[in-house]
């Protein structure tokens, strides 16, 4: 069981920076591997970063391969995803996702991968 809140999203121009922060509860986060998800008016809810249980690992939508970094925190029970370089496309909410594993080297990619979501925040990137 694990509780997610995300913060730091807000409204950027393109070509701009943010740094979202997902904050989970309790005293296992190093037991989860991580992600970042996002979603647009209309569209499906698609992948966007993940990370393993230590951070070794991680692996990017294609999208946002060299512009987008994923990084955790264990320590603080935080995941974070750093934006730079940011379109007006990156438009979207934002949501992490916790998914317990018994690997280490566990990292996931969909959806179903993931047990637990955070509410989400928005991120909006004008032109």
């Amino acid at each position: 069981q694990v509780q997610l809140v995300e913060s730091g999203g807000g409204l950027v121009q393109a070509g701009g920076s943010l740094r979202l922060s997902c904050a989970a509860s309790g005293r296992t986060f190093s037991n989860y591997a991580m992600g970042w998800f996002r979603q647009a008016p209309g569209k499906e809810r698609e992948f966007v970063a993940a990370i393993t249980r230590s951070g070794v690992s991680t692996d990017y939508a294609d999208s946002v391969k060299g512009r987008f970094t994923i990084s955790r925190d264990n320590a603080k029970n935080t995941v974070y995803l750093q934006m730079n370089s940011l379109k007006p496309e990156d438009t979207a909410v934002y949501y992490c996702a916790a998914r317990q594993s018994y690997r280490q080297s566990y990292i996931g990619t969909t959806l179903n991968s993931y047990d637990y979501w955070g509410q989400g925040t928005q991120v909006t990137v004008s032109s």
